[in-house]
């Protein structure tokens, strides 16, 4: 069923027992490969997909959730109400993403983990660096780990099939499998002067005086 408020774009494949409820736009796209969705989809109103995406069978969505391009997505995929799924990303099986979560490109969720509510997770070490889109790094969550809610998850990170990641927690390094993981990390470690491109890149993610790296405007 797909309500005649939706648009499906030219060339999307929706499976059988598809829903596709009012103000939904799916398929997005200037250019590029059809999106695909298995079987038994419900996409609830105002989604958003992008051109590009492989999504298996009974994939849900809630309501206002942005999945842009080129991800791959497995079956029973439930992704929550006001949560955005960047680009480039893998989302396997059995994966669980609750309401207004951010989930940035080159991640990898692994079959059956668990996002909680407001989980952030970044892939940017050095936001505004002159070459940030060389130095960004996902991160893994692997199976069956389960993150709590308002977690926030630094770039590269892996979290261990079956961690337990306390809400609130902020994770700063990676995570051995079946650990419990509480508490937040901030505190003074450094100067931005002195910090290091994590990838080995030949130059300073904030070079010049303070207050200098920010745009004009």
């Amino acid at each position: 069923m797909i309500s005649p408020l939706a648009v499906v774009a030219p060339g999307t494949v929706l499976g059988s027992g598809a829903t596709v409820e009012e103000f939904c736009l799916i398929g997005r796209a200037e250019e590029g490969e059809p999106t695909r969705i298995g079987d038994g989809a419900r996409l609830r109103s105002h989604t958003v997909v992008y051109h590009g995406n492989r999504i298996g069978a009974r994939f849900q969505t809630g309501h206002h959730v942005l999945v842009r391009e080129h991800n791959t997505i497995g079956e029973n995929v439930s992704i929550g109400s006001l949560s955005v799924v960047e680009h480039h990303v893998t989302i396997e099986d059995g994966v669980r993403i609750h309401s207004q979560c951010f989930i940035p490109e080159y991640t990898v969720l692994r079959e059956n983990a668990w996002i909680g509510p407001r989980v952030t997770i970044t892939n940017a070490p050095f936001p505004k660096c002159p070459d940030v889109s060389s130095c960004m790094r996902g991160v893994t969550v692997e199976a069956g780990a389960r993150v709590g809610a308002n977690v926030t998850i630094l770039p590269g990170v892996t979290i261990g099939a079956g961690a337990l990641i306390g809400a609130g927690a902020v994770v700063t390094r990676d995570v051995p499998p079946r650990t419990v993981v509480v508490g937040p990390a901030a505190r003074v470690v450094k100067n931005v002067d002195e910090l290091l491109c994590p990838v080995g890149a030949a130059h300073q993610p904030y070079p010049g005086p303070p207050g200098t790296e920010e745009d004009p405007a």
